[in-house]
């Protein structure tokens, strides 16, 4: 039996999640230059399905979908499907390390989202924390410099404000609602609402492609139940940490396969954003982050 307060065994999993997710990115990244992101969108939710379609069946697929809140799934597939639209687009347009870590910054965004939106007032510690972690950033992308698309930092940015939206979102259905049947709805919805973008986006893969994107799905799925695994085994808080090694391997991933390199400034920036994400949400248990 899994023990609650097993932390080694969370943090194994976390770090097989992280790798998981950074192999995602690295898939998006490789595909990106091949197809649009629309295309990358559907693939990774409708691979998704497919996989999580027979642990579904075995686990009773009618009472995995059942749910007495199909409004809040709907509100957190939204929330979460635009988060990955700019997730796709950042990575395309950044590099791989750098566009993660922007939508890590979720935290940051998580505690102000739930003041505004549940009425939680956020811990003091917050509003340092956010400070800090907007002086990482800088580091990071350096405005004014040019050494990065200001429209893709934008975005990137974005994907981060969307997730901690999706994240809240999940918290107000958290009470009934299973994790497997979040991150069911999230593919299944999703695959739905990437079909029609797809009429004027499509563009038939080669096999090469094809592989990255069944690959981005697969990568995706994997991290879910991993992530899923690591929360059911310690807190949140202490789990959480742990995930930011999802930057750490996509710098290595991006460095080993496109030569990609940070320079000492965003090295440094990387590293207050990091910490200051962990301060933000250390008092704070929030639900799993999904790609």
């Amino acid at each position: 039996m899994i023990q609650r307060n097993d932390l080694a065994r969370a943090a194994v999993h976390a770090l097989w999640a992280s790798a998981a997710f950074a192999l995602m990115g690295a898939c998006i990244k490789a595909v990106s230059a091949q197809t649009s992101t629309e295309v990358v969108v559907f693939f990774r939710n409708a691979v998704s399905l497919l996989l999580l379609l027979p642990l579904m069946w075995r686990s009773g697929l009618r009472n995995t979908v059942r749910t007495d809140k199909p409004g809040g799934h709907l509100l957190r597939t939204g929330f979460g499907m635009a988060a990955m639209y700019c997730f796709f687009y950042a990575i395309g347009h950044l590099p791989l390390a750098a566009a993660v870590l922007l939508t890590y910054s979720t935290p940051l965004w998580v505690p102000f989202i739930a003041w505004l939106w549940l009425r939680e007032r956020p811990d003091p510690i917050v509003f340092p924390s956010v400070l800090l972690g907007l002086a990482g950033i800088a580091l990071i992308v350096k405005p004014g410099s040019g050494a990065f698309g200001g429209m893709a930092v934008i975005v990137g940015l974005a994907a981060g404000v969307l997730a901690g939206f999706a994240m809240v979102s999940i918290r107000r259905i958290s009470d009934t609602e299973p994790p497997e049947r979040i991150v069911f709805y999230l593919a299944a919805v999703g695959t739905l609402i990437s079909l029609p973008p797809l009429y004027w986006a499509w563009q038939t893969p080669d096999a090469r492609t094809l592989v990255l994107l069944v690959g981005t799905g697969a990568f995706a799925t994997l991290g879910q139940l991993q992530l899923t695994r690591a929360y059911g085994c310690a807190p949140a808080a202490r789990v959480g940490p742990f995930g930011y090694s999802a930057v750490m391997f996509s710098a290595l991933l991006a460095w080993v396969l496109w030569g990609e390199s940070l320079d000492r400034w965003a090295l440094l920036g990387m590293l207050v954003v990091i910490a200051s994400c962990i301060l933000a949400g250390w008092r704070r248990r929030e639900p799993q982050m999904e790609e």
